[in-house]
């Protein structure tokens, strides 16, 4: 059922995905459903919107991403994997981390990582407050990238200090996404990003608006940002 409602929503959407992409995506949503019962991964189990608000939502991303870049990805705040896994399912040439606060759901991300045999993937259990100050981490990505994580003036500063200059932040947004990225247009300056791009986007059979924003990386960020663990929610870049 997941595998045909997958197969015929990345249709609608525009990229057809193969049998052995459909094949790993099954057993993704698998993993998910059994460890869901364990531990809150996802209110979302139903096949259909899995297949939909999960796994299409999150290949929208490619629409920040040339096609053909050389890449190395970090997805910050992934959560139950979302949108890392699935672009490393269609982008498998990508150097993927995901990076999260919650070190069961770090657990679950291993075992993903594990069972699909990805190579170039790895899973790390932090703050994006402190990692984004790891010398092996800061400013060494391609692309940032983050789904439902914050608002966001909030997200930027989780993001843009990763991302090398000439890189991009991507965040996945819903109906509220032209009036964010008004409001985080100071933050991206700040932070050392450029004008904020809006991207709409439509998932086969929803009618809610969504849109993938990019800020592109021009300077380098600031030594002081990003901020210490909790600062960026409470007093955010406005």
């Amino acid at each position: 059922m997941f595998e045909e409602e997958l197969e015929k929503a990345s249709a609608l959407y525009g990229l057809p995905l193969d049998r052995g992409q459909i094949e790993k995506f099954a057993i993704y949503c698998r993993l998910l459903i059994e460890w869901n019962e364990k531990m809150n991964l996802t209110a979302i189990t139903e096949p259909k919107e899995v297949a939909v608000k999960h796994m299409v939502d999150s290949l929208t991303a490619l629409r920040g991403i040339e096609d053909g870049e050389s890449l190395r990805l970090i997805d910050v705040g992934t959560g139950a994997g979302f949108p890392g896994i699935p672009l490393k399912i269609v982008r498998p040439d990508m150097d993927l981390l995901l990076l999260d606060s919650l070190k069961k759901r770090v657990r679950f991300l291993e075992t993903v990582v594990e069972t699909l045999g990805f190579k170039g993937a790895a899973c790390l259990h932090g703050r994006a407050e402190e990692a984004a100050r790891e010398k092996g981490l800061r400013e060494r990505f391609d692309v940032a990238v983050s789904r439902a994580v914050a608002r966001l003036p909030v997200l930027a500063e989780y993001l843009l200090p990763f991302v090398r200059v000439g890189g991009r932040a991507i965040a996945l947004k819903g109906l509220h996404s032209e009036e964010e990225a008004k409001e985080a247009r100071r933050a991206a300056e700040i932070l050392g990003g450029a004008l904020i791009e809006t991207i709409p986007v439509s998932l086969p059979g929803l009618s809610d608006r969504r849109a993938v924003l990019v800020m592109k990386k021009e300077r380098a960020t600031p030594k002081i940002y990003p901020r210490k663990a909790g600062t960026p929610a409470k007093e955010p870049l406005l």
